[in-house]
């Protein structure tokens, strides 16, 4: 295992995953407290994606793996046939959106005006867009392998 192979990318990466991973367990959403109708899934109070998503908390945990995973292929001198960090840059546009979508447009809970963010969401959009960074950094400093003209 060769960690000196390590680069700013992939540690900037697996940054933002660890924020990723911990933002799934602290709270999204909250419910208005003066407000007897401001409810999620029944019950008011403070909501973790882990608690008001059933299928997305694993996706968002699969995300957060993308560039520890990364960094594997890269102590490990795997080969690869598509540049290092492409997947991993996917991975976090992929989380980035799901995480706006269920901020936005999906937010849990009823009214939904009466449901506000909490530190965890926030925390995963940052997460999120650290992964990205990160995979791109890495996506930028890999070079593309070069075929000729009509060589698939």
């Amino acid at each position: 295992m060769h960690f000196e192979k390590l680069q700013r990318g992939e540690i900037i990466a697996c940054v933002g995953g660890l924020l990723l991973a911990i933002a799934v367990f602290l709270p999204w959403y909250s419910t208005k407290s003066g407000n007897p109708n401001s409810v999620i899934n029944g019950r008011h109070g403070d909501f973790s994606a882990w608690d008001a998503h059933t299928v997305s908390r694993f996706l968002f945990l699969l995300g957060a793996a993308a560039p520890f995973i990364l960094a594997w292929i890269v102590v490990r001198e795997h080969q690869l046939s598509w540049p290092r960090g492409e997947l991993t840059a996917i991975s976090g546009i992929t989380a980035l959106v799901l995480v706006l979508v269920l901020g936005f447009i999906a937010r849990p809970g009823d009214p939904r005006d009466t449901i506000s963010f909490g530190i965890g969401w926030y925390l995963a959009v940052l997460g999120s867009i650290v992964i990205i960074f990160g995979a791109l950094q890495r996506v930028k400093e890999t070079e593309a392998v070069r075929k000729p003209p009509g060589v698939m």
